[in-house]
């Protein structure tokens, strides 16, 4: 965004974007270590339930 020209509307959209992100990469993240965290404690591979 620094080295673009970017109107305010557009960077307002692309921090907007951004944040979207890295909300999705962090309920990814979680559930990847709960994940690890099943296995860990079992030694076995079961399904993740996140309910």
């Amino acid at each position: 965004m620094e080295s673009e020209n970017l109107t305010l509307e557009q960077s307002l959209s692309a921090h907007k974007r951004g944040a979207e992100l890295l909300k999705i990469c962090q309920q990814s993240l979680t559930e990847a270590e709960q994940q690890v965290l099943i296995v860990s404690e079992t030694n076995k591979l079961n399904p993740y339930n996140p309910e």
